[in-house]
């Protein structure tokens, strides 16, 4: 069970993260090298909105499998980077859900009344957003690696 319960959790994380990444570093600058903002747009919304169906499918994973496997040892006897990790995780699903309802809600309507400027500013702010939550990721991995 303690097996099924890491690779789950290792799973949903690789969904995250890669996902972000995959946004980030690959889809978002090939749809604005590519196609204006009445095409680019409309597109972005749809795969983020496809996406982040599976994060909130990955968060609810990393929480029951973490919380599962930090009650399974104490967690008086978890090792400290486990403590941080699930902080992390804490803060970043909890970032994940200010993005989903603010920025990407507000994109959702900017998209639907044609309003380009707004949606390209919701963009870059899901963006940063997006890379703040890869950047506590890493730190995550990090605490679980160097810190047990």
């Amino acid at each position: 069970m303690a097996a099924l319960m890491k690779f789950l959790h290792i799973a949903a994380a690789i969904v995250w993260l890669g996902g972000i990444s995959f946004m980030l570093f690959a889809l978002r600058p090939a749809a604005a090298a590519q196609l204006a903002p009445p095409q680019r747009l409309p597109l972005i919304t749809l795969a983020l909105g496809r996406f982040f169906s599976l994060v909130w499918l990955a968060i609810g994973l990393l929480l029951l499998t973490g919380l599962a496997m930090l009650l399974g040892v104490g967690m008086k006897n978890a090792p400290v980077g486990w403590h941080l990790m699930f902080g992390i995780g804490l803060l970043m699903s909890a970032l994940f859900g200010h993005l989903y309802f603010g920025p990407y809600r507000r994109l959702k309507q900017a998209v639907a009344a044609t309003d380009w400027p707004e949606g390209g500013r919701r963009v870059g702010q899901i963006a940063t957003l997006s890379g703040l939550n890869l950047g506590l990721g890493g730190l995550a991995i990090a605490a679980v690696i160097f810190l047990v």
